[in-house]
C-alpha cells in the first residue's frame, strides 16, 4: 500500500475513533441524565404521593380491645381501605375498657367513637360538647341467654338471678322494655352486676339463672355449649313496643371536631356506609379480618351475621326516620327515670 494511502487511513481512523469515542462519551451522559432524571421524576411523584397522603385530614377513632363492634367495624374500616377511599385517615386509639373509651371522647382526646344512644344522652346533658353523626348497630345483638328449661320469656326470670353490666345503655334498654311490660328488672329479680365477660362466666358456672351478652360473645356461648338459647332479644321487643328498630349503638363526634373538618361528618358516615355494605357482600372477608384483629374464632363473626343478630347499619343520623328513632329512646329514657330531660336538638347533628 503507498505511503501517502496508508496516512490517509491512518488519518481517517483517528478521526473516526476519536467521533466514536465522543458519540459514546455523550451517550454515557445522555443515559446518565436520562437516569437522573427519571430518578428525580420518581423521586418527585412519591414525594407528591406522600404529601397526598400526608394532606389527608385524620379522624381520630375511639377502639376497644374487647371483640365487639367498636373495634372490628374501624378495623374492617382500616383494612379495606374505606377511609381513604372516602378522603381522610382514620388513626385508631384503642382504650381497655368502656370507662376510658368514653373518657377519650369526653376529653377530646379522639374524634368520634360508637355507643349507647342513652349514655350519649347522658353525656350531652352533662356538658360535653357531642353530636351524633350515624346509626350503627341495631338491638339485634343484645340477647338474655339461659340454660334454664323453665325460662322461655324475660317475665320468667321474676325471682331468678340474671348476670348483666347495670352501669351500660344496654341495661338502660332492657329496663325501658321491662317497664313497659309491667317488669321492675331491680325488684322483680336478683341481678348480679357483670360486664360482658363476667356476666358469660358467671352462666357458664351456673352461677346465674340467665346472662345479658352481647355479640359476638353470644354466638361463641352457643358454640360452646348447646344447651343455651336465647329467650329475649332486644330487636324483637323493641319493635314490638316503639313499632320501629332501635339503635344500640350510634356514632357520636365531638363539635370541635367538626369544626376543624367541617366535611367530617359526612365522610367518615360513607367510609360507614362501605363497611355495612361490606359486611352484607363479604362476610367471610369481614370474618377474616375479626380472626386477625380482634382474635375471634373462626367463623363466629360470620355465623353471627347470618343469623342476623350481629347487624351493623350505618345512615345518617339526621335522615329523618333514623333522627325520630333516635329521639323515640331518648324520650323513653327520660320516661323510665334514666335522665332527667331530654337533650337539646343539636345532639343530633345536621349538616
Amino acid at each position: 500500500m503507498p505511503h501517502c494511502r496508508m496516512k490517509v487511513i491512518e488519518k481517517l481512523t483517528a478521526t473516526t475513533f476519536a467521533a466514536i469515542s465522543r458519540e459514546m462519551f455523550m451517550t454515557g451522559l445522555s443515559r446518565r441524565a436520562f437516569a437522573l432524571g427519571t430518578a428525580a421524576t420518581l423521586l418527585g411523584t412519591t414525594q407528591i404521593t406522600i404529601s397526598s397522603a400526608q394532606a389527608l385530614p385524620k379522624i381520630r377513632v375511639g377502639s376497644l380491645t374487647l371483640p365487639v363492634f367498636a373495634p372490628i367495624i374501624v378495623n374492617i374500616m382500616k383494612a379495606q381501605k374505606f377511609d381513604t377511599k372516602n378522603g381522610f385517615e382514620a388513626e385508631v386509639q384503642t382504650y381497655p375498657s368502656f370507662s376510658a373509651y368514653y373518657a377519650g371522647l369526653a376529653t377530646g382526646e379522639i374524634d368520634t367513637l360508637i355507643g349507647g344512644p342513652t349514655y350519649f344522652q347522658k353525656l350531652r346533658l352533662e356538658g360535653v360538647p357531642l353530636r351524633i353523626v350515624a346509626t350503627g348497630a341495631t338491638l339485634a345483638d343484645l340477647v338474655i341467654i339461659s340454660k334454664d328449661p323453665a325460662v322461655k320469656s324475660l317475665a320468667d326470670l321474676k325471682g331468678k338471678q340474671l348476670a348483666a353490666d347495670m352501669g351500660s345503655g344496654q341495661f338502660q334498654i332492657l329496663s325501658i322494655y321491662a317497664k313497659s311490660k309491667g317488669i321492675d328488672l331491680t325488684k322483680d329479680m336478683t341481678l348480679v352486676n357483670a360486664n360482658f365477660a363476667v356476666a358469660r362466666a358467671q352462666l357458664a358456672a351456673a352461677r346465674v339463672d340467665a346472662a345479658m351478652i352481647i355479640e359476638p360473645i353470644a354466638t361463641m356461648m352457643m358454640k360452646e355449649d348447646a344447651g343455651l338459647k336465647i329467650i329475649f332479644n332486644a330487636n324483637d321487643a323493641w319493635k314490638e313496643m316503639a313499632g320501629v328498630t332501635g339503635w344500640e349503638l350510634v356514632y357520636a363526634m365531638r363539635e370541635d371536631s367538626i369544626k376543624k373538618n367541617a366535611n367530617a361528618p359526612k365522610q367518615f358516615v360513607a367510609a360507614l356506609a362501605d363497611v355495612t355494605k361490606y359486611l352484607q357482600t363479604d362476610p367471610d372477608g369481614a370474618d377474616k379480618i375479626a380472626v386477625e384483629t380482634v382474635k375471634l374464632p373462626p367463623g363466629i363473626l360470620k355465623e353471627a351475621v347470618h343469623a342476623k343478630r350481629w347487624v351493623f347499619d350505618a345512615k345518617p343520623a339526621w335522615d329523618p326516620a333514623e333522627k325520630k328513632s333516635i329521639w323515640d329512646t331518648f324520650e323513653r329514657a327520660v320516661a323510665a327515670g334514666f335522665h332527667p330531660k331530654l337533650p337539646d336538638d343539636a345532639i343530633i347533628y345536621a349538616p
